[in-house]
């Protein structure tokens, strides 16, 4: 069947529509940071940069690390525009554009989130650098997919739900980690249960001004643990990042630099270097 030209649609030069990209400018390793500035980042240590593009919030570089290919691309904040990244690069490489068709063979692409996140718990010091063992999605991306968990996860999100069912307005979706990138690129590194949040503020347990209907939202977040599982981190990608991606057929991995620390109120005095080394760890071993 042919998609349609509202359901996909493709720019007049031929590159998909939000991205501005052609199918030949991505490389089957994609980074993805969510600040367009991040993009520079990570492409200078490139030993090569074959092209750089750019969209609205979507910057993209792509080059060589060595005889690697990679792509590093940046998503912008939030899992809404993780849905419109994710879509559109599937469609890259799984969509025909020129009859409108999915392709016979399915092509996985590697997919590594390099962000930032806060911890929520008291052991885990800022500078750390987190690979998620799962998303955990409080956001509502997942409500417009179809979605199959395995009992694994099925089982362990069941209990979540029943430790937040206080909070009766979400629906929780949970997703492991691309098994293969936990055990590569995420080794040697802290793993655990990442929260991906629809907001920045009282989503994620702060207070500035507005009033808050959770109350106390860190307590419990960090009191939750199943075995040897627990909630380690907030941001707002990773959730999304997984869940498409293993709708869509793909491998993913976010690794989380942490700045901050919401159980001791305290935020890094160097960011920049945290957030370096993340980067660098993540090349040393796609290469």
């Amino acid at each position: 069947m042919k998609i349609s030209e509202s359901d996909l649609i493709i720019n007049p030069d031929g590159s998909i529509y939000h991205l501005n990209l052609l199918p030949e400018d991505i490389a089957d390793t994609v980074i993805t940071v969510g600040d367009p500035d991040r993009v520079g980042e990570v492409s200078k240590y490139f030993d090569q940069i074959e092209f750089k593009k750019g969209k609205r919030e979507f910057i993209t570089h792509t080059g060589y690390v060595g005889k690697k290919r990679i792509t590093v691309l940046s998503t912008g904040i939030g899992t809404d525009n993780i849905d419109i990244v994710f879509n559109e690069l599937d469609a890259l490489v799984n969509v025909d554009f020129e009859t409108r068709e999915v392709k016979g063979s399915h092509t996985s692409l590697n997919i590594i989130r390099v962000g930032t996140s806060g911890a929520v718990q008291p052991d885990i010091p800022m500078g750390t650098i987190l690979a998620s063992s799962y998303g955990l999605g409080m956001d509502a991306l997942m409500n417009y997919y179809f979605q199959q968990t395995t009992e694994d996860e099925q089982l362990l999100l069941n209990e979540i739900k029943d430790h937040f069912g206080q909070i009766n307005y979400i629906n929780p979706y949970l997703t492991a980690a691309d098994n293969g990138l936990l055990n590569t690129i995420g080794k040697d590194m802290f793993h655990g249960i990442t929260i991906t949040a629809p907001g920045f503020y009282a989503p994620q347990g702060r207070i500035v001004r507005a009033k808050n209907a959770v109350s106390d939202f860190i307590g419990l977040i960090n009191s939750f643990k199943s075995k040897q599982h627990r909630i380690t981190n907030l941001e707002m990608e990773t959730a999304g990042i997984y869940a498409l991606a293993k709708v869509l057929g793909h491998n993913a991995l976010s690794v989380n630099a942490i700045l901050a620390s919401r159980v001791k109120f305290e935020f890094s005095k160097e960011p920049n270097k945290i957030v370096e080394q993340a980067i660098k760890m993540v090349l040393e071993r796609v290469n």
